[in-house]
């Protein structure tokens, strides 16, 4: 996730100080990783340098002062850009599932390596669960709703692809040690 394009989009509304950039971020964005307030105030310092935000203001809400900051012409062009762009497919084989398995077929007898496959197809299928009733319940929120969307397609993904890796663990398990 780019985190500065991401602050760029929130300004895109107008102007905000760190602490409702970090809210707001967290808000929309429920299922990423929360933002620390150092890597909002980073960021923003770093988008102030390059020229694509601009502090418009400070205001003291009952504690230290806060500097709101909007988007530049030349911030909203970069953001434009970003969204113009198209992400390139990746494939997910740097993930740790990935790794795990593989490992565990090279250094774990076969059923060793089934088990780890068996304990973690269920808990993925609970986590679609999990996500399923956020996704359902009648509170959702847009931004939930597609969050847990693209969870849930992710690890059906991997659910997919544990079982089939179930189904060739032996015989991946006899090719690797040959």
């Amino acid at each position: 996730m780019s985190t500065q394009h991401v602050l760029l989009g929130l300004l895109a509304r107008g102007p905000r100080h760190g602490y409702e950039l970090k809210r707001a971020h967290d808000e929309r964005l429920p299922r990423a990783r929360p933002l620390a307030f150092g890597q909002v105030y980073a960021t923003l310092a770093r988008l102030q340098r390059d020229g694509l935000v601009a502090p418009a203001g400070q205001a003291r809400e009952g504690g230290p002062d806060r500097t709101s900051y909007a988007l530049t012409g030349e911030g909203r062009a970069a953001l434009d850009r970003w969204l113009a762009t198209v992400e390139p497919p990746m494939p997910y084989v740097a993930s740790t599932l990935f790794a795990k398995v593989v490992v565990a077929l090279m250094v774990a007898d076969v059923e060793r390596a089934r088990a780890y496959l068996v304990a973690q197809r269920r808990a993925h299928t609970e986590r679609l669960r999990e996500l399923t009733a956020v996704k359902t319940a009648p509170a959702a929120d847009l931004d939930e709703v597609i969050a847990a969307d693209f969870a849930i397609a992710h690890l059906d993904a991997d659910l997919r692809w544990l079982h089939t890796t179930l189904d060739r663990v032996a015989d991946w398990h006899r090719e690797v040690h040959s």
